[in-house]
Formats: structure tokens, C-alpha cells, sequence
């Protein structure tokens, strides 16, 4: 591959294209559809408001990847390059919705006695500056992301990826490909035949694409016979307005006069912006072990300057490096997917023509891409990682699964009917208890279990010990096991923290057992192995 000019496309690209750009409609479709289905916020404002510079958001980032591409493959001197994807970052997707807007709008018609309209810019403005808030706190984190890179397990890094790519990339999409099994079933299965069993399609016809194809047309062929349950996820919902002009009143700047109001909603969105600085580091990890040496600290700056341009331009949701470059690059993509995704994404929102992909595309048959990546993000996580730490890569995925279990019971307490207190069985109630508290933080947990268990296997026990006194540290302040809904921060010596202080110590003890434990090896017979080598070194 020396010598040779970047080919930044390929046909590759084509299938790349539709598995990036559907992946971000998926997720505009979310947005919205949460929105309106959960909180009955008004489904206009999230398409002409929200929707625009959260595509703005997507266009410049993958505008910024795209011209990496050739940077990197000028630096290396090959052609074969696979530009960085980049999209609405999942995790923030939902907690967006069900911890801050949807919140928010409540507020601002409860608490406020706004109108529906104003409570929803009420809330829009609270987004806003949440996302810029987010993207000035991931613009200082990228000098030292390298070092986070550098310093910690490939096992860690890896791991809490295949937790996010299992629950909340492959299992939740899952469930609403499900709602109309006949669709989606058919289309998940032709997405996994042609991208993973690498069957392929008559007339070369992208996986996604075909998908799309087959599935959607299958499902206004149910639709037009009557069958029940077949309808577009947003029909009749909204009047199509080309060229939307609300999201244009982000820069009159009125949102600057909700500071005050959108801060008691940044404990709630800082870890958000944590876990997408730790999934962009785990993206660059993940790009390397399939051969594309991205700096790390760049790749946070892109995201950064990314998800301030969406917050500045009225959007709501965060942008992050996409953790499915494998599959990407599996597919034969180089650098055309991210432009072409990125003109069509920013076009579509910012032209108005997203209302028709809302409207008209199923679920059932765009949401099976989201379970492809994931899988190939897990695989490839396995892959990655040396065998002797497949067991930290399967235990990342522990706190993951409590925030799946704890997903479904923090939708009905949400209702101000329901409360975990007010349960009877108080054996129940402790377990939901220690499930919120498990599954709050629960990207960052998954990385320092497993790279605590990394280092225990190669006998590193002081830096074992160090990860388990981070994590007793990162209690005391909520950002791991905040034992409130929404996960927000506290400070050390609120009521909160006194909830959770016996996980701390717990965490404490642990820490000091393993350094001490690392000592007592030093005492025992030289050590002749290089892991014991390791050990006498640290």
C-alpha cells in the first residue's frame, strides 16, 4: 500500500454510506420519537428546533473526520485509510430525553406555568446549553486523552465498548425491531447475512440498503392489507416545512438567560460527556487494533468542536466518534461515507427533509444496522484483546447489564404515581436500589473493572489496587454509582454520598488489600517469569 495516492473511494463506501447515515437517522428518529411518545412534547418544535443543529452537529464532524482520512493516509503512506464515523452519540441520546428535556418540559408547564410552545423552548434552551456545555468540557479533556489512551488496558477500553455496543446499540433497537416481528426479523436478518455472513445481495445491492428495501416494502404491503400495528413511527404527526427557520433562534442568544435553570442539569449531563471523552478514547483503541492509528487527542478535539457547533446551532444531542469503525472498514469503506453521510444528514436537517425519513421510514426496518455494528464491535472487541483477558472484557459488560435491567423500571418510577419507596417488599426495593446505583456511571465502571481485572490477571497488583481506590474517589462525587436518578454529581459530604459511602469504603479496603497483597509477592522467592518481572518492576 506504500506510495500509493489515498483512495477515498471505494465501492465500499456505498454500503458504509447507508450503514452511517441510516445509523444517524435511526437516531433522529429516536430523539423525536421519544420526545413525542413518552413527554407528548410537540413533535414540530423537536423536527424544526432540535433537529437541524443536531444535524449540523453530525455534518461537521464527519466533514472534520473525512479530511483526517487524508492526513492520516499521507502520514503512513497508504490508500486503504478508513475515515473515523461519527454520529449521535446513544447513551447521550437517552439521557437527553428522559433526564433533561423531557424533564425540563414538565418543569416549565408545571413549575412555570408555560404554555406547550414556550415550555418547549423552555426546555430547548436547557439543551442547548447542555450540549455546549458538554462540548467545552471535552475540548479540555483532549490534551490528556492520549495518555488515558496509553495508560490504560486494551481489555478496559475495549470492554466497556462491547457493554454500550450489547445494551444500548444491539438489545434496546432490538426490542422496537420487535414490535412488528414479521419486518423486522426479515430485515435483520438480511443486514446479518450480507455484512457478517458477507452473503451477497442480487445486483450487488448494498446489505442496508437491501434491508430497507425488502423490509419497508414489506411493511406498507402489510399496512396496505390492514394489517394492525403497521404505521411510520412519526405519520401525521407533522406538517413538512422545507427549510425550518426556529432552530435559527439559537443565535438570538435567548437560551443565555436560562444559565441559572439549565445548571441544576449539568451533574445529569457532565457524566454524559465523560462517558462520550472515554467512547471516543475506546473508538481510537478500537480504529488502532484495525490498523488505523488515529491520535487520540485529536479525535476528542473533533468531537468537541463537533458537539459545540450542534449546541450552538440549537442541538440537543452530543456528538462522539462512532464506536463501529471495524465494521466500516469491514464493509471496504475509506473516506466517501463520512462526506456523503455528512451532506445528507446536515442537508436533511437543516433543509427540512428529515420530517419525510421520520414519517415514512419503519423502525423495524432501519434499526437493524444498530444490531450489526454491535455485534461486530463486540466480536471485534474479543478479537482485539489478548485471550488470557477475555474474562475483564466479559465482566465490563456487568454494569451494563444493570443499566439494562434498571432501564425498564426507571421509565414506570419516572411516573410521579410510582416510587421505589413506596414499594412494599423492602427485599425488592433494596435491589432496585443497588441495581440504580450499579447502573449509574456505568461506561466508566465497565472500564475500570476491567482494567482492574486486566491488571490482577498480569499480576499488577499495585495498579490494580490504584483502580480501585479511582473508583472509590469517583463514588464520593457521584460520577460512578450516583445512587439518585439521573445520575447527578454531589459532593462528598451531601446526603447523597452517605447513600453510597459503604461503596466507597468497600472500594478503599479493596485498593489497599491489593497493594499490600503486590508487597507480599515482592517477599516470595525471585521471581523468574517475565510476568513476575512485571511485578518487581512496578
Amino acid at each position: 500500500m506504500s506510495n500509493d495516492r489515498y483512495r477515498w473511494f471505494a465501492v465500499g463506501d456505498i454500503n458504509a454510506f447507508f450503514g452511517l447515515m441510516l445509523d444517524n437517522v435511526a437516531g433522529l428518529i429516536l430523539v423525536v420519537s421519544l420526545l413525542a411518545g413518552v413527554f407528548q412534547f410537540p413533535a414540530e418544535v423537536a423536527v424544526q428546533a432540535m433537529v437541524p443543529g443536531t444535524a449540523i452537529g453530525v455534518f461537521v464532524g464527519d466533514l472534520m473526520f473525512f479530511a483526517l482520512a487524508f492526513w492520516l493516509a499521507k502520514r503512513t503512506r497508504r490508500s486503504d485509510v478508513t475515515a473515523m464515523p461519527l454520529g449521535l452519540d446513544t447513551p447521550s441520546t437517552f439521557g437527553m430525553v428522559f433526564f433533561v428535556l423531557g424533564p425540563a418540559f414538565i418543569d416549565g408547564k408545571v413549575r412555570l406555568g408555560l404554555d406547550e410552545m414556550e415550555a418547549a423552548r423552555f426546555a430547548w434552551h436547557i439543551g442547548i446549553w447542555a450540549i455546549v456545555m458538554s462540548g467545552l468540557f471535552k475540548v479540555l479533556c483532549s490534551p490528556v486523552s492520549g495518555w488515558i489512551r496509553r495508560s490504560v488496558p486494551r481489555a478496559g477500553l475495549l470492554g466497556s465498548l462491547a457493554a454500550i455496543a450489547l445494551v444500548l446499540i444491539s438489545f434496546l433497537p432490538l426490542l422496537d425491531i420487535l414490535k412488528t416481528p414479521l419486518v423486522g426479523l426479515v430485515a435483520l436478518a438480511i443486514v446479518l447475512t450480507s455484512l457478517i455472513g458477507r452473503v451477497p445481495l442480487p445486483f450487488r445491492v448494498p446489505g442496508t440498503l437491501g434491508a430497507l428495501i425488502v423490509a419497508g416494502g414489506m411493511f406498507y404491503l402489510l399496512r396496505a392489507l390492514g394489517v394492525e400495528g403497521y404505521v411510520a413511527s412519526g405519520e401525521h404527526t407533522i406538517t413538512p416545512t422545507m427549510f425550518p427557520t426556529m432552530w435559527l433562534e439559537a443565535f438570538e442568544f435567548q437560551w443565555l438567560e436560562r444559565f441559572s435553570e439549565a445548571m441544576k442539569y449539568m451533574p445529569i449531563v457532565l457524566p454524559f460527556a465523560i462517558g462520550t471523552v472515554v467512547g471516543g478514547i475506546d473508538c481510537t483503541e478500537s480504529a488502532a487494533a484495525a490498523g488505523d492509528e488515529y491520535p487520540t487527542g485529536t479525535v476528542i478535539f473533533v468531537e468537541a468542536i463537533a458537539t459545540l457547533a450542534a449546541g450552538l446551532c440549537g442541538g440537543v444531542v452530543q456528538t462522539t466518534p462512532y464506536i463501529g469503525h471495524p465494521a466500516y472498514k469491514q464493509m471496504g469503506g475509506r473516506g466517501a461515507y463520512t462526506l456523503a453521510t455528512a451532506l445528507l444528514i446536515g442537508t436533511a436537517g437543516v433543509g427540512g427533509y428529515f420530517v419525510y425519513f421520520y414519517q415514512i421510514i419503519p423502525e423495524a426496518a432501519v434499526f437493524p444496522i444498530l444490531i450489526f455494528v454491535g455485534l461486530e464491535i463486540t466480536a471485534q472487541s474479543f478479537s482485539a484483546t489478548p485471550t488470557r483477558h477475555y474474562a475483564a472484557v466479559a465482566l465490563a459488560c456487568v454494569p451494563a447489564l444493570a443499566f439494562l435491567a434498571n432501564s425498564f423500571p426507571s421509565q414506570i418510577f419516572g411516573d410521579p404515581s410510582y416510587s421505589i419507596e413506596g414499594l412494599g417488599d423492602p427485599g425488592l426495593r433494596d435491589k432496585l436500589q443497588t441495581l440504580l446505583i450499579l447502573s449509574n456511571g456505568f461506561i466508566l465502571t465497565s472500564l475500570l473493572w476491567a482494567s482492574a481485572l486486566a491488571s490482577i490477571i498480569d499480576q499488577r497488583l499495585r495498579r490494580a489496587g490504584g483502580l480501585f481506590l479511582i473508583c472509590g474517589l469517583l463514588t464520593v462525587f457521584g460520577v460512578i454509582h450516583s445512587p439518585v436518578p439521573g445520575s447527578p454529581l454531589y459532593w462528598p459530604w451531601s446526603a447523597e454520598a452517605a447513600m453510597v459511602r459503604q461503596f466507597a469504603l468497600g472500594y478503599a479496603v479493596t485498593g489497599l488489600l491489593l497493594v499490600a497483597w503486590s508487597f507480599w509477592l515482592l517477599t516470595i522467592a525471585a521471581p523468574s517469569d517475565s510476568r513476575a518481572e512485571e511485578v518487581e518492576s512496578e
